[in-house]
């Protein structure tokens, strides 16, 4: 590449290349559970049963975690800044399409597109940070904010979701995306370079296999939630499940161009990363599902309300991870990691506890924890997550940090719905009336998954405490910088 290209590709002001890459991943992110504190609304109107609510969060996770690597790899093929000006436009187009729903299926027809959008958006969006951001500080600091937002944006989905269910309907969680989506497409082509096109071919058969094996799976824990594990549509769906992920890892060994290069597992900080951040998502998905409905079918709170309750959760989240970015040359990532999911652990083992005669203030100090210790650990997760990727593995790479977000999310929330299910119908029935009895089983069920979350991150803790060395602990993530050239 000559050097008036890559100059030109460096004239758009840094703060609005990172503020397009970090609207985009926060509208993403923020999809994710922005429709939390609409479920309940959501139930009444378009008739969905108990344990089928939570596919309105699972059709969205399991198609964004299932194809992101193949639109990591399509960025790398046809060039990420359209891939991510293609996947926000899908990503808005479903958004109006869901708005419109009157039955399940439409809903969560829109909600799997809205996925595949995402699916090719996010992965583009952080290969471009790595490449405007040079190693060191800065990249370390644009990387603090990414983790923030992808972390934060959750939190913010909460707040959001309340306040646009309360005072307009539950139909504008997705209707909001419209304005933003278009005006994120005019910004983003106006002020992200484009990475020239490489030869390649699409490892279709992964992807399938990867992203129907994936929901095979999910489908077998929701199942049995409901009809047993000994139930034989339960099993079949764990056999195939099973089954297509073994063939998944069979076709990666052998593919030409894997949208999973086998080789990223290689490095013991990496897997590491990708493992703890999957279970860390998997506990805190969980714990945004029951939460929700603990504040509004048990202590009684609107929709608005419940939003606002998440508020201390969003402010550590920010305030934490900003921190993190600050110390983590100083202190390292394994003890920023260990010290912060110890305190996310805390917070969950707290909730636990929960009755239908608690306070805002039994939920209120978990939420500090949980959001000051996720703050602490979501950047040098991040940045293990993406250390020593070689750069023609950097996008596959970026879609691994994202696709363990994602399915960690997608599969935890079906562990924990089970598990929950489980403890319901084992509650020994309290109350007087038929409303106060599924209110004490739901307590009931919902402590029984806060308490497997927290054995999610507890895991998580011991993991990285054995596997991440303290003498690579101060090292950036050294990602190197691919390519860049100016194309319309």
């Amino acid at each position: 590449m000559s050097a008036p290209s890559i100059s030109a590709a460096r004239l758009a002001s840094p703060r609005l290349v990172l503020a397009a890459i970090l609207t985009t991943q926060l509208m993403l992110v923020l999809d994710a559970t922005i429709v939390n504190v609409a479920l309940p609304d959501i139930q009444r109107s378009l008739g969905f049963t108990a344990t089928g609510l939570s596919w309105v969060m699972n059709a969205y996770t399991l198609a964004f975690g299932g194809l992101l690597l193949l639109g990591a790899r399509a960025g790398d093929i046809l060039g990420r800044r359209r891939m991510l000006l293609a996947g926000v436009t899908l990503f808005t187009l479903a958004s109006f399409v869901g708005g419109f729903s009157q039955s399940p299926g439409q809903l969560l027809a829109a909600r799997a597109v809205q996925g595949m959008g995402a699916a090719l958006a996010a992965p583009s969006g952080l290969a471009l940070l790595m490449a405007r951001f040079p190693e060191g500080r800065e990249r370390t600091r644009a990387i603090g904010y990414y983790s923030a937002v992808s972390i934060g944006g959750s939190a913010l989905g909460l707040i959001a979701g309340g306040m646009l269910t309360q005072w307009v309907s539950w139909r504008w969680v997705l209707y909001v995306n419209v304005p933003i989506g278009i005006a994120l497409i005019v910004v983003a082509r106006a002020v992200l370079p484009e990475t020239p096109r490489h030869r390649g071919r699409f490892d279709l058969l992964g992807a399938a296999t990867s992203t129907i094996g994936m929901t095979s799976l999910v489908y077998g824990f929701v199942r049995a939630a409901t009809a047993g594990w000994s139930d034989p549509e339960t099993l079949a769906a764990f056999g195939v499940g099973v089954l297509l992920l073994t063939a998944f890892v069979l076709v990666e060994l052998r593919a030409e161009s894997p949208i999973t290069p086998l080789r990223l597992f290689a490095d013991r900080t990496r897997s590491s990363a990708t493992v703890a951040r999957l279970l860390l998502v998997a506990g805190m998905m969980g714990m945004f599902f029951f939460l929700t409905q603990f504040l509004q079918d048990v202590l009684g709170y609107s929709p608005l309300a419940t939003g606002v309750a998440f508020l201390p959760l969003t402010i550590m989240l920010f305030v934490m991870s900003r921190v993190s970015a600050t110390l983590m040359a100083r202190v390292g990532m394994r003890a920023l990691m260990v010290g912060g999911l110890t305190m996310s652990t805390a917070g969950l083992l707290i909730l636990s506890q929960l009755s239908a005669d608690s306070s805002y203030l039994a939920v209120l100090v978990p939420l500090l924890l949980f959001g000051a210790g996720n703050g602490l650990a979501f950047v040098p997760l991040t940045a293990a997550g993406l250390a020593g990727v070689a750069p023609q593995d950097a996008g596959a790479a970026s879609g691994l940090v994202n696709v363990s977000q994602q399915v960690g999310g997608s599969l935890g929330l079906a562990i924990l719905v089970t598990v929950a299910s489980a403890g319901a119908r084992g509650a020994t029935p309290t109350g007087t009336t038929a409303a106060e009895i599924a209110q004490h089983a739901f307590v009931v069920g919902a402590d029984r998954a806060f308490f497997v979350s927290a054995l999610f991150l507890a895991a998580t803790v011991i993991l990285l405490a054995i596997t991440i060395r303290p003498a690579r602990a101060t090292q950036a993530a050294p990602v190197q910088e691919p390519e860049l050239a100016l194309v319309d």
